[in-house]
């Protein structure tokens, strides 16, 4: 890919943090090494490439943009920014819930030990937006980091957010922890197919996947007009 043909690519990673108070917050275990990575091998291949990341312990990586962000609705925001876009690539593990009113000072102990009640509202759903944006990017990419029924929650999900691709994995006691590790085992599924990729490191997963969207987007740039 020549510097002239450089295609702009978004790509989130890593957690959101939802404060319950200047002190607290809701939030997962997402590392952002397999968001990382993936916008590594994307500036590998020369795609112009804008990371928008949750708060990880990562070095912000060379030679591509990285905006840092806390919120879900911060990410939001810095997504729908960075459009318009040739490629988005929403994985960022981002919090489906956060407070209703996050309070101003520390919440303290009640000294009868009765129990806290939250009020939760749902975060914005940024896969779906993206997806069905005025600015869609022409391939539109969501992760799907599943506890159970892998493959249908998937597709599930490839429905019902509107994206191109699904890229999904277990997590939780009865796979390998995923979150925090340096490896991945990952199943790319579309309209059309199902893959399951074999258990390797995060890079690796990051490689394969960029290989896949160079031919996607070749193949688009190959077909003839109608």
């Amino acid at each position: 890919m020549t510097k002239e043909e450089k295609m702009k690519v978004i790509v989130t990673a890593g957690p959101t943090y939802e404060p319950l108070d200047p002190v607290r917050f809701i939030g997962n275990r997402s590392s952002g090494k397999q968001g990382y990575a993936i916008a590594e091998a994307l500036r590998d291949k020369g795609f112009d490439v804008t990371l928008i990341s949750g708060p990880t312990a990562l070095n912000d990586p060379k030679g591509l943009t990285t905006i840092r962000i806390e919120t879900a609705q911060e990410m939001l925001e810095a997504t729908q920014s960075a459009l318009p876009a040739d490629i988005a690539i929403c994985a960022a593990a981002v919090s489906d819930w956060g407070p209703q009113e996050p309070q101003d000072h520390k919440i303290k102990k009640r000294g009868d030990n009765s129990p806290l009640t939250l009020t939760l509202k749902q975060n914005p759903d940024i896969l779906h937006t993206i997806a069905h944006h005025q600015h869609r990017p022409k391939l539109v990419i969501g992760f799907a980091a599943e506890t159970q029924n892998l493959q249908d929650n998937a597709r599930a999900k490839l429905s019902k957010k509107g994206c191109d691709w699904i890229v999904a994995n277990l997590v939780g006691q009865n796979s390998r922890k995923t979150f925090g590790e340096d490896e991945n085992q990952v199943y790319l599924i579309t309209s059309s197919k199902s893959d399951e990729w074999p258990h390797m490191r995060k890079t690796a997963v990051a490689e394969k996947l960029a290989e896949e969207i160079e031919k996607h987007i070749n193949t688009l740039q190959d077909a003839p007009d109608t």
